[in-house]
């Protein structure tokens, strides 16, 4: 087969610099105090109200830097995976008697950017903004990227101002790892903007001081909001007063810049209108590092695949044609089409990871094994299986989605399989993932390309395949799902022994590689760029990375 070539790319890097320059122009003054300049692969900011969209580039551009978890990521280490450690909480314990109740000790001394104090009400009214239609506060907006994320998060009460109980709808062993994404909000902040909002019903002024909240937001994390203009740019400054001594930024301000198209990015860091970019075009990397850039790389938890539908009609309803399309992507090419920055992935999670297990089905490039499977399911060059991909141009975790896209689509060509794209904005896809396999959104597609985080049970493997988990209550967008699946997940859910959870879950991990409801493609590594003036950089195994620990020179 031909390999897809890195002219995918030849988009000139000169023909993006005069519209970086003119997007990025700065006043003077920025030069003189510390200031990090960061071009995102989002078109748009991630919103700010405190549930960011935008994928999980929103998490880690506004959610993390603005807002402060009950739980959270450990992203000071490089060579060991990140682990979950207290946040707003400083210790958690499901009862011993009721497993659907969990008691969370709050950290005392903590205040929001406004002043206001974090407290037990406060988490309580974090959880109604997304859970409670009856709460003043509730924002619809909010629960797409929340609820799918903690689905089985009921209510939570105020035992005392330092402790709260969370209630969950089954017993879940996940749920302290779900709550890394419910970001806490300021309630006096918001109040003071309800109260100013006009409406003619509780629900206008509601809506209304959202809107008023994403433009002067108050979370409590190691950054404050200091200017947000929509599609162009969001500046934040240091939060000297940070709770955790360890992370009060000694960087004065970041700024953050939508480019969703890596050679603008690209050629934004060569001609320094930025210090870090996402993403950096894979041709340019050997000019970026011997023009003296840092490019900074890591294994990660996370997979970037087709997503298949198994609604009736899908051509994805036979396991043998799932699988010939695992067999037939040439990853080793894509791997260099990208300048090395992927990983050949053998199902969700690594081999020796302790939920791989011991699938049957080797993933690898045996396009002769992938041929047979076509031929028994009845297909040939003749009489080729017709499949549509709906996917993204740019996005949160989408790599070079374009250009892989292309080569996946020549790649399979030659195992009987004729691919076509419907390419969409990034958040709209996002959007319609949630929405699933048998809404208008997907326009006739049969699998969709989203990367997802496999950092925890639930993200890496429940969302998908769980029949509990169907649109619009989470991510299973092609409906799979069966009885034998429903009960490896219920094992694992309800698995409070660590070791017993592992186990459950590489029964469930071994399950999924052998049916194949993906066809997987790369595992990402997170390349970005920067400038060698920006220091005390650590590239976790993570999606996120944490700014409020680096300086600048």
């Amino acid at each position: 087969m031909k390999r897809a070539a890195p002219a995918l790319f030849l988009k000139p890097l000169a023909a993006c610099a005069a519209l970086a320059t003119l997007v990025l122009a700065a006043p003077q003054a920025m030069a003189q105090e510390k200031t990090l300049r960061i071009a995102m692969t989002a078109a748009d900011i991630p919103r700010t109200l405190g549930q960011p969209d935008q994928g999980f580039e929103g998490n880690r551009f506004t959610g993390i830097p603005i807002y402060d978890s009950l739980t959270q990521w450990d992203l000071s280490k490089a060579d060991a995976p990140s682990v979950l450690i207290p946040g707003l909480a400083a210790s958690w314990a499901v009862d011993a008697k009721d497993k659907t109740k969990w008691v969370f000790k709050l950290r005392p001394g903590v205040k929001f950017h406004d002043g206001s104090a974090f407290n037990a009400d406060a988490v309580v009214w974090n959880v109604q903004k997304v859970l409670d239609k009856d709460a003043v506060q509730f924002d619809p907006s909010q629960v797409g990227v929340t609820a799918s994320r903690m689905p089985t998060l009921k209510s939570a009460r105020k035992i005392d101002d330092t402790t709260v109980e969370l209630t969950t709808s089954e017993p879940d062993a996940f749920l302290p790892i779900n709550l890394t994404n419910l970001f806490m909000a300021s309630p006096a902040h918001w109040q003071k903007k309800f109260d100013a909002a006009a409406g003619a019903t509780p629900a206008d002024k509601a809506k209304a001081a959202w809107t008023a909240f994403a433009a002067d937001p108050s979370g409590s994390g190691p950054f404050k909001v200091t200017r947000f203009v929509a599609r162009e740019r969001l500046e934040l400054a240091a939060n000297k007063s940070y709770w955790d001594a360890k992370r009060v930024p000694k960087i004065d301000k970041v700024v953050l810049l939508p480019m969703p198209e890596a050679n603008a990015r690209t050629a934004a860091l060569l001609g320094g209108q930025v210090d870090w970019i996402e993403a950096p075009a894979p041709d340019a990397m050997a000019q970026i590092t011997q023009r003296g850039f840092k490019i900074y790389s890591n294994a990660q938890p996370h997979v970037w695949p087709w997503q298949l539908s198994f609604a009736e009609g899908s051509p994805w309803l036979d396991k043998r044609v799932r699988q010939a399309a695992n067999l037939c992507i040439d990853r080793g090419g894509m791997k260099q089409l990208l300048g090395g920055m992927m990983a050949e992935p053998k199902g969700t999670v690594p081999p020796g990871h302790p939920w791989f297990g011991k699938p049957t089905f080797d993933i690898r490039y045996d396009v002769k094994a992938a041929q047979a499977l076509m031929t028994q399911a009845g297909y040939s060059a003749a009489k080729p299986i017709k499949v549509k991909v709906q996917i993204s141009a740019s996005g949160s975790g989408q790599m070079q989605p374009l250009p892989m896209n292309e080569f996946a689509q020549q790649s399979l060509k030659q195992c009987y399989f004729d691919v076509q794209f419907d390419v969409i904005e990034w958040n709209t896809l996002f959007t319609n993932w949630r929405k699933g396999a048998k809404d208008p959104s997907a326009n006739g597609a049969n699998a969709v390309n989203i990367s997802f985080a496999a950092m925890d049970p639930f993200f890496a493997m429940v969302r998908f395949v769980s029949t509990k988990t169907v649109p619009p209550v989470s991510n299973n967008w092609g409906y799979y799902g069966n009885a034998e699946v429903d009960k490896l997940v219920a094992d694992a859910r309800t698995s409070f022994d660590d070791k017993a959870r592992d186990a459950a879950l590489a029964k469930l991990h071994t399950h999924i590689v052998d049916d194949a409801p993906f066809v997987w493609i790369a595992h990402d590594v997170g390349p970005r760029a920067m400038s060698a003036k920006v220091k005390n950089v650590v590239q976790p195994k993570s999606w996120f990375i944490d700014i409020a620990t680096m300086t600048m020179e």
